[in-house]
């Protein structure tokens, strides 16, 4: 047998290739990788001299040879084609082991230019790996260290590769190459004629990994799958680790999203219960079941089954309050050893774990939507297209409020203004939020009537037994009339954030200051539709 080892990132190649030289298999290489192979005194035999041609214009021409290819997809079930090989001396490659240069690393580093993105475009690679993948009977083709373990295995004990490990690295290989020719599409697309990268490509090529097939979806009669990111940020849904519960449904994995990304977006203890997509309850405190009691609060009725997530770790005690309600998925960074006895107690709780992408409190948070976990660009399929955008990952801040009004908020309002602001931000549109001390006390999601969302924040307020007095209230876009300010103010609401922006915004303040109220403004809408 014949191996023919090129590549790129050269981690646990060493280790494969003394395990096929002890099974008695010749090894071929290409430069760097055979100069590391022959400096550990393993006998190799460079491609240049199997082919007779030397690597030329700067190692750009190696494999790019009838030898090489001939040997790679030659079927040994076909004399005509053995009978050309022995004619023309060449070699079967029984095994192709190939990474690719590293295009995407190189793309994704601040100030990479095109020069450099396009010489760490792999040629001679990608040929090779086509080749012995279309050829799959006969070739094994390794483009990911970690298959490495699993065909020295075969090998080891049964002497050969088994066809079904054969076509399954095949499979692999034509997706490794997609994927490849994917990001260099993604990249060459958006490069403008001054150097400059559009923010969206001139072609985008989705590229993303099947997790699981899914019971059905959104309704018992659709079919669905649960998909990620070829290189999915940290700290998101799709690196969750499941410890126990029923599989998730389609359902399941929308409202977990919606409730991670809000309850992620905290810097303090914070738990938030979703459902059908929208928070029901949001609240910060000292702890997780400070916190749980809080948002809880807010609307016990929705609350049932519902979706929960903590950004801290989940304790026992909070573990024992969560159980005393009938909840579908429950989220945190870590849950802690009695938490997780008593939540054994619920078999049927999908109870996932997945990692923050920072520390709370804020000192080892980066910038960047990376950093944060988050997607820099969402994407909504509409009929035989795509809509795309940038994300909405806007964070606002004290110094970005913009007092309006003659009455200006306190200290303790301004801290539930940020709070409402950032709940408001993940409530479908119209979204209207009333708070109070580091928690929701009524919520208004999607309404087609910003009026109606105020109305119905107040009505579940009061379902609940709590009151609306001296709250604030976030609109997550402007009033258009007054009278929307006149709801909110008539249910209690004394401090008012909105973006402003509205044709009738002098009406609006002028409203406030009537009423006696406070009101900032933002300059940022956030629309979730």
């Amino acid at each position: 047998m014949n191996a023919l080892l090129s590549v790129s990132d050269k981690t646990g190649v060493l280790d494969l290739a003394r395990a096929l030289h002890a099974l008695g298999i010749r090894l071929l290489s290409t430069g760097g990788t055979a100069k590391l192979l022959a400096d550990h005194g393993l006998p190799v035999t460079e491609v240049a001299e199997m082919t007779g041609f030397p690597e030329m214009l700067d190692g750009r021409v190696k494999t790019l040879h009838p030898k090489v290819h001939g040997g790679l997809l030659a079927r040994r079930d076909v004399p005509a084609h053995m009978q050309a090989l022995a004619a023309h001396g060449i070699d079967t490659i029984d095994l192709l082991v190939v990474n690719l240069y590293p295009f995407e690393a190189t793309v994704a580093r601040a100030g990479c230019t095109l020069e450099e993105a396009i010489e760490n475009i792999d040629i001679g690679g990608p040929a090779m790996v086509r080749s012995a993948a279309k050829n799959w009977k006969d070739v094994a083709v390794l483009t990911d260290a970690s298959q490495y373990e699993t065909v020295i295995a075969e090998l080891q004990t049964q002497g050969a590769v088994s066809s079904t490990t054969k076509f399954a690295l095949s499979v692999a290989a034509f997706n490794r190459i997609s994927q490849y020719d994917g990001a260099i599409s993604d990249y060459l697309s958006s490069v403008q004629p001054d150097g400059t990268l559009a923010a969206f490509p001139g072609q985008t090529n989705g590229r993303f990994v099947k997790l699981q097939d899914l019971r059905y979806g959104e309704n018992p009669h659709q079919h669905a799958a649960f998909y990620r990111d070829m290189y999915p940020a940290p700290g998101s849904l799709v690196t969750a680790q499941q410890l126990q519960g029923k599989e998730l449904s389609y359902n399941n994995i929308a409202d977990a999203d919606a409730a991670w990304e809000c309850v992620k977006s905290f810097d303090t203890p914070a738990c938030v219960i979703v459902k059908h997509a929208n928070p029901c309850g949001v609240a910060v405190a000292h702890d997780a079941s400070s916190a749980y009691a809080k948002a809880f609060s807010t609307d016990p009725t929705s609350a049932f089954g519902g979706i929960i997530a903590f950004n801290c770790e989940l304790d026992g005690a909070t573990a024992q309050h969560v159980s005393a309600q009938f909840v579908e998925v429950l989220m945190a960074p870590s849950f802690s050893p009695e938490a997780l006895q008593t939540l054994a107690l619920k078999p049927n709780v999908r109870v996932l774990q997945i990692a923050l992408p920072y520390a709370l409190g804020g000192a080892a948070r980066g910038t960047s939507a990376w950093d944060l976990g988050r997607n820099a660009v969402d994407v909504k399929r509409i009929g035989s297209g795509l809509l795309m955008q940038t994300a909405d990952n806007h964070e606002l801040t004290l110094a970005d409020m913009q007092v309006v009004t003659q009455v200006q908020p306190t200290a303790a309002q301004l801290q539930d203004l940020l709070f409402a602001w950032k709940v408001a931000k993940y409530v479908k549109s119209n979204a209207i939020v009333f708070c109070k001390d580091g928690m929701t006390m009524g919520v208004g999601a999607g309404q087609m009537s910003r009026l109606d969302s105020a109305r119905i924040a107040s009505i579940k307020a009061g379902h609940a037994g709590l009151t609306l007095a001296d709250t604030v209230v976030a609109s997550d876009a402007f009033f258009p009339f007054r009278d929307g300010l006149d709801v909110v103010v008539d249910a209690g609401a004394t401090c008012i954030i909105q973006p402003g922006g509205s044709m009738r915004d002098d009406e609006v303040v002028r409203a406030a200051n009537e009423r006696g109220v406070a009101m900032v403004y933002t300059g940022v809408r956030h629309f979730r539709h």
